[in-house]
């Protein structure tokens, strides 16, 4: 099915819905993809779509993945048809997404705190193609993957998980243990093989209550519709601005883990927003210092022209209040070096 709810049509028929595998990584993720995709043969009978955190930076994932695996392996583009055998790398902060046998790109609203993002490849892949989808997560910090990962097994997918105490970073691989009723819980080396024989097997369609709320939150991210109605359908206000874009942020209804969405479309669980926060916050805290340093330099260059000019009387109270500044400034440098980051606690 497209995400509009109509059948993929080619040649003038109706075309059978192949296998579609998804994968997202973060932290450790290059040597985790490496291990598990170059097992797979030339011949592997599906697309493999790949998200990897890399935000705007360069990316050498396909060109690595290339030169280590069978299949050919390249950054995706956009309205590209898949075909099987194939590895699709989400591009540099682009969003990449399903939509029946298409990839869409696009640079909507980060989604925990990341562009590209996990969860949207797996939302929109369990969208489009239902029960016909494998999602895989693996090694990273936070949550991404958690709630994508819930609509592929919701839609009748299966979902596979890196065994956290094999994950470089196990933070993605335990969120989505805990919330998901995973198929599969696997070291990297048994992934690969494993993928071998599911992409072989049926998965038959299966009814998929929670879909209206996973197509209002489709719909937001890529701003369809009424984005209001849209909001209040999906969750509530809550007391939490997004650090982002500054708008107010709704609360999902029933969602596990809490999550928070906005309506130009970020998205964020607790873990991923306090990271988020705590950007905007080290960012808050360093803007505040730079403008007392400035304040400081403008009022030691006041101090000094009064003094040439032998303007004593406004010359002293100047300096007691640049003595006062500085107390500020020292103050301020002591929070911001020692403002802990969230990184650590995930």
């Amino acid at each position: 099915m497209n995400l509009d709810g109509t059948p993929h049509v080619t040649n003038g028929g109706t075309l059978e819905a192949n296998k579609l595998i998804v994968m997202g990584a973060s932290l450790g993720g290059l040597a985790a993809l490496t291990e598990i995709l170059s097992v797979l043969p030339e011949d592997f009978p599906c697309p493999i779509l790949v998200v990897m955190h890399i935000d705007a930076h360069r990316s050498e994932l396909p060109r690595i993945l290339a030169d280590r695996c069978a299949m050919p392996a390249f950054h995706a583009m956009h309205e590209q048809v898949l075909e099987p055998g194939k590895i699709y790398v989400a591009p540099p902060d682009q969003h990449m997404l399903v939509d029946g046998p298409l990839v869409l790109l696009s640079r909507n609203a980060r989604e925990h705190h990341s562009r590209p993002a996990i969860d949207p490849l797996f939302r929109s892949a369990a969208l489009s193609r239902g029960s016909d989808v494998i999602g895989v997560v693996l090694t990273g910090m936070l949550s991404d993957g958690t709630f994508g990962l819930q609509a592929i097994k919701e839609a009748g997918g299966i979902a596979i998980v890196q065994d956290p105490d094999d994950a470089v970073e196990p933070s993605m691989p335990r969120s989505a243990m805990r919330y998901v009723d995973v198929d599969h819980c696997l070291p990297l080396r048994d992934i690969g093989g494993t993928l071998q024989a599911l992409v072989r097997v049926r998965q038959p369609p299966r009814h998929w209550a929670n879909r209206p709320q996973v197509e209002s939150e489709y719909a937001l991210f890529r701003h369809k519709g009424d984005t209001m109605e849209q909001l209040e359908s999906i969750g509530e206000p809550s007391m939490f601005v997004c650090p982002e874009c500054k708008g107010g942020l709704w609360s999902v209804k029933g969602s596990k883990p809490p999550r928070f969405r906005c309506h130009t479309g970020h998205a964020y669980t607790l873990e991923t927003l306090e990271h988020a926060q705590s950007d905007a916050t080290d960012d808050a805290l360093w803007a505040a210092t730079r403008a007392v340093q400035e304040k400081i330099i403008l009022m030691e260059q006041i101090a000094a022209q009064r003094e040439a000019l032998g303007d004593d009387d406004r010359e002293a109270p100047l300096e007691r209040d640049l003595v006062v500044v500085r107390g500020h400034l020292d103050t301020l440098m002591g929070v911001v070096t020692t403002m802990p980051g969230s990184a650590a606690r995930f």
